[in-house]
């Protein structure tokens, strides 16, 4: 597995446990990549449209965010929505997986909900770990 990240959190992203790490804002890197089978994207943008140009014919491009806008140019590969539907069982797997500490959510920011504003302009500059505010 090929992790994405930026450069400037590529010692961090050591820990997530990938063969690989590629930071998406460096397009010599992302040109360096090998034809991929698949490509799981959460991004969209720009690094959506230099990714699904490394998925090979009949490779899969994943998206929760729909088809990058250059799509068409590669049309032998296909490009899958992907959707969450809330399901309790589910829910409940992950909730005992994460107590049970087999499912890791980092944290890299709790914040105060009165901080709500900082906390958002955290996420933005994004990094390791999620901005979690708290009551």
């Amino acid at each position: 597995m090929i992790a994405g990240v930026l450069k400037s959190q590529m010692d961090e992203a050591k820990s997530i446990g990938a063969d690989q790490l590629v930071a998406t804002d460096d397009d010599n890197a992302i040109a360096n990549l090998p034809v991929l089978d698949v490509v799981s994207d959460t991004v969209d943008g720009k690094t959506a449209e230099k990714l699904i140009a490394k998925v090979k014919p009949g490779g899969v491009f994943a998206s929760v965010l729909g088809a990058p806008r250059n799509a068409e140019k590669y049309p032998t590969v296909k490009v899958v929505p992907v959707y969450a539907t809330p399901d309790a069982k589910t829910l409940q797997f992950m909730a005992e997986a994460v107590r049970d500490g087999k499912l890791v959510i980092p944290i890299s920011r709790k914040l105060p909900l009165s901080k709500a504003a900082e906390a958002q302009a955290a996420a933005e500059q994004g990094g390791i770990g999620k901005v979690l505010l708290v009551a």
